[in-house]
């Protein structure tokens, strides 16, 4: 194997598939990139792999020889993105494995305008076959509404492994939406974004041209957070259509984005019914300057951290206001004071800073609204124009 590339290409790449390198793996293998060089095509693939989340990518090269090797992951991205911006040559080569004459390795030369580095490989045979899926179905998903639908929900997702099912978004496909949902128990967030005209599996051979009969029987199934950060990520990155292929079968996802490919495992178990947990009607309606009570929220937070974390909310329907109030015992306190447009009785309310904080970001307007009934049952707030989502937060109960 030989091939030049441009330290860049390689960096960018190498940093994106790296993600996927298990921290301990369970076999030294997967403690590898794999690489692949192709000369008929002049490209390099490179791929890693955890037996749960694989990510794959490719760019141009210029290639002399095919080959493959598997290289230690931190090493060979250490290396890379330390080295001068131009081009690299990558060759490969056998060499005696050290106190074992009789058994060889794979020897990696690495150079660069600025020196030479060695690194001993792997064979790439014992680096694990990302999943295929062949008979599952495939759609195409808008790249900006995924992006949004992430940006809306990811944060809201548990951390808690015993709940398993909630450390990951439920993702709804429908013929003219979608929908993402997560919850950790203490708060959801719901995005709804519209959805271009889907592939089905039976009828996309040729997956460019879709014939008009195609039709999306309505799916939804449970992603891993950590395999959407990625996901998002990847998406970030240049890409060659507006548009990203998504195949899945019972227990396995896999999302194709130009060069870019990720496969993951879905999570198994019942989501809840979170739709049940939006109250329909309302007794209070606050709009506000998003921007405004988000700055406020922060400055107040200072206080708030240092012991209970709690923010009070005294919304007064006479002056059309609202007072941000932090009383930290042995600290100290502090109040904000916001103009709102308040429909509905006055009302105390107390809330969790972080989860508000949150939402308040999550929430793309400059104005929106809060929903209220009473200071112990849930409270909405939704952008007022833009993107269609609901955010869901739990008051916190207020001791006298």
């Amino acid at each position: 194997m030989k091939l030049t590339c441009k330290q860049g290409e390689l960096n960018t790449n190498l940093s994106l598939v790296s993600r996927a390198v298990p921290s301990r793996p369970t076999h030294p293998v997967l403690g590898n990139v794999l690489l692949k060089a192709d000369a008929k095509n002049q490209q390099v693939c490179l791929t890693a792999f955890d037996l749960s989340l694989g990510l794959q990518t490719s760019f141009n090269a210029n290639v002399e020889a095919d080959g493959a090797i598997a290289i230690p992951a931190k090493l060979f991205n250490d290396i890379v993105s330390r080295l001068p911006e131009g081009d690299i040559t990558l060759e490969d080569s056998l060499t005696e494995a050290d106190n074992d004459p009789e058994t060889e390795s794979i020897l990696i030369t690495l150079t660069s305008k600025s020196g030479q580095y060695k690194m001993r490989g792997m064979n790439p045979d014992d680096f694990p076959e990302l999943p295929q899926i062949e008979a599952g179905m495939v759609i195409k998903l808008p790249v900006e509404a995924l992006i949004e639908g992430l940006r809306g929900s990811l944060f809201a997702t548990s951390a808690d492994e015993t709940k398993q099912v909630l450390t990951g978004v439920h993702l709804m496909v429908q013929e003219d939406n979608l929908e993402f949902a997560a919850t950790d128990g203490h708060r959801l967030a719901v995005v709804e974004t519209p959805n271009t005209k889907p592939v089905s599996a039976e009828n996309s051979e040729d997956e460019e041209n879709p014939t008009s009969e195609d039709t999306l029987s309505p799916f939804e199934l449970t992603v891993p957070a950590r395999t959407l950060k990625e996901l998002e990520r990847m998406l970030g990155l240049p890409q060659s259509s507006d548009t990203v292929a998504l195949r899945f079968e019972v227990g396995q996802i896999i999302f194709q984005g130009g060069n870019h490919r990720l496969t993951s495992r879905t999570l198994e178990g019942q989501y809840p019914a979170y739709r049940q947990l939006i109250p329909r009607q309302f007794q209070r309606q606050v709009a506000i300057d998003r921007r405004q009570l988000l700055s406020a929220v922060e400055r107040i937070a200072v206080l708030a951290d240092q012991k209970n974390n709690i923010v009070k909310f005294d919304i007064d329907e006479s002056a059309q206001k609202i007072a941000l109030t932090v009383d930290t015992q042995d600290v100290g306190s502090g109040t904000e004071s916001l103009a709102a447009q308040v429909t509905g009785d006055s009302i105390e309310i107390a809330f969790n800073v972080k989860y508000l904080i949150d939402g308040l970001k999550a929430l793309s307007t400059s104005d929106i609204q809060l929903q209220i009934n009473a200071a112990n049952t849930p409270v909405i707030l939704t952008p007022l124009g833009g993107l269609k989502m609901t955010y869901l937060i739990m008051p916190v109960q207020i001791r006298d």
